[in-house]
C-alpha cells in the first residue's frame, strides 16, 4: 500500500518505535484522524493525582449563598488553573426581573461550589481524583456549573477529555467552542452534549445554531452512536477537532460524526458545563436529584489568532507536570510532535525532527514531513492501493 501526499511524493510503509520527547521540543503538532491538522500550541490538564485539592462540597440551598460561593479548593484560585480557565457564576435571568432565558422552567445558578477535585471511589478507574462538575436541583432553582477558557482568541483546535457523566435524568453535560453574540442566530458553536435523560449510547453532535426561529437545520447535527457498546456513564476519551473545513468527533479514537455545514470559522472560546434549566432540551430534574460530568484529563493543541494564549513571561506549568507549549515563531515547523502516538495520556511523541523530506509509518499512522511545512495546512492524503 502507498501513501500519495497533496505533492508528488511517494514512500513506502515501514515500522518505528514511539519515540517520547519533552515539550519544549516541538515546534508544532500534528493530529492524526480524517482531517489531520497541524497546530502550534499545547496544553495538558491533569486532574488525576490531586489528593491534596480532594473534597466534595455540600450543596447550598440558599440562592444567595450559591451565587457568592468561593472556590471548592486553592487549586481553583492558583494561576496554574485561572491563566487558563475561568470558573462561572451567571443566571439564566434576563436582567433584573423573573423572567428566564428560553423555555426554562425554573431558574439556573452557576456556582463555584459545583466544581470540585474528587477522591476516587475505587471503580473502574485507575486515577486517585479527578475533576466533578455537579447540577443538584434545589426547590427554588437549579444550581449547575460551568468553567471557560481565559482567552477567546482561540482559531481551531483538536481538544480531548477522559471523562465519563453519571446521574439523574434531566441534565446536558458537554464539552464545546463558542463565540458569542448578542444575536442568537450568528452563535458559532461547536458541541458534544450527553442527555441524561436519553439513550446512554447516544451523543449529540453540532455545529451551532441548530435552529432559527421556526426553522431548523438537521445537517448542522448528528445524533451519534458510542462504538464498542460504550455508554457516556463509562469513562471514555472524547474528542472534538474544530478545523477550517469541518468539525470531526471522536469517541476513543472512532470518529463518531463528521459536519461542514456551518463549521466555525471566527476566534472562540472553550467550555465545560453541566446544567439543566428544565426546558425542552435537558428535561426537567426532579428536586433532590444531582448529575455529574467527571474529568480524569484535557488535552488540547490549537492555534490562536495572536502568537500565544499567554504570553511567555506568563506562562506556567500546567498542572500534573506538562508544560503548556511556546508558540512557534513564523509560520514554518520542522519539529513536529504528536499527542495522538502513545497510549499514555499526556505523553508527546516525536513524528520527525529533520529539514529533509521523508515519512514513516507506525501501527496504522502514516506520519510524513517534507520541507517546512506551514503549521496552519491542511494535509491532503489519498490513498493507492
Amino acid at each position: 500500500m502507498l501513501l500519495w501526499i497533496a505533492f508528488p511524493v511517494i514512500v513506502k510503509q515501514c515500522s518505528a518505535q514511539v519515540t517520547v520527547v519533552n515539550s519544549s521540543t516541538c515546534g508544532c503538532f500534528l493530529t492524526n484522524g480524517s482531517t489531520p491538522t497541524y497546530y502550534s500550541d499545547r496544553i495538558f490538564f491533569d486532574f488525576r493525582p490531586l489528593s491534596q485539592y480532594s473534597g466534595v462540597p455540600d450543596l447550598l440551598g440558599e440562592i444567595s449563598e450559591t451565587t457568592k460561593a468561593v472556590a471548592s479548593s486553592d487549586y481553583f484560585s492558583s494561576t496554574h488553573w485561572t491563566d487558563v480557565w475561568s470558573l462561572q457564576r451567571w443566571s439564566n435571568k434576563i436582567g433584573k426581573g423573573d423572567e428566564l432565558r428560553g423555555d426554562a422552567s425554573y431558574l439556573m445558578l452557576n456556582t463555584w461550589n459545583n466544581v470540585y477535585i474528587e477522591k476516587n471511589d475505587g471503580g473502574d478507574s485507575p486515577s486517585d481524583t479527578f475533576l466533578t462538575m455537579r447540577t443538584s436541583r434545589q426547590k427554588a432553582f437549579q444550581s449547575v456549573a460551568e468553567f471557560q477558557s481565559a482567552e477567546a482568541n482561540y482559531k481551531y483546535l483538536s481538544i480531548r477529555m477522559l471523562s465519563r457523566t453519571i446521574g439523574s435524568p434531566g441534565a446536558c453535560t458537554a464539552m464545546f467552542t463558542y463565540r458569542d453574540t448578542r444575536d442568537g442566530s450568528k452563535v458559532q458553536e461547536a458541541d458534544v452534549e450527553m442527555l441524561t435523560g436519553g439513550p446512554k449510547n447516544k451523543i449529540q453532535y453540532t455545529n451551532q445554531p441548530s435552529y432559527n426561529g421556526n426553522e431548523t437545520f438537521p445537517e448542522a447535527t448528528r445524533n451519534g452512536t458510542l462504538p464498542n457498546g460504550s455508554l457516556f456513564s463509562d469513562w471514555l476519551v472524547h474528542r472534538l477537532d474544530w478545523t477550517p473545513d469541518r468539525s470531526v468527533w471522536y469517541v476513543d479514537g472512532q470518529e463518531t460524526a463528521n459536519i461542514e455545514f456551518q463549521t466555525p470559522r471566527d476566534a472562540s472560546r472553550v467550555h465545560f458545563n453541566t446544567w439543566s434549566n428544565g426546558g425542552s432540551w435537558t428535561g426537567k430534574m426532579l428536586v433532590g436529584g444531582e448529575a455529574f460530568m467527571q474529568i480524569q484529563w484535557i488535552e488540547m493543541v490549537y492555534n490562536t489568532t495572536t502568537e500565544s494564549v499567554m504570553s511567555d513571561k506568563e506562562r506556567r506549568w500546567a498542572p500534573g507536570g506538562v508544560l503548556s507549549e511556546r508558540a512557534t515563531t513564523g509560520d514554518q515547523c520542522q519539529v513536529v510532535c504528536s499527542i495522538d502516538e502513545s497510549d499514555t495520556a499526556g505523553e508527546i511523541a516525536l513524528l520527525w525532527d529533520s529539514a529533509a523530506a521523508h515519512m514513516f509509518a507506525h501501527q496504522g499512522l502514516w506520519r510524513w514531513s517534507t520541507l517546512t511545512l506551514p503549521i496552519w495546512s491542511l494535509v491532503t492524503l489519498s490513498l493507492v492501493i
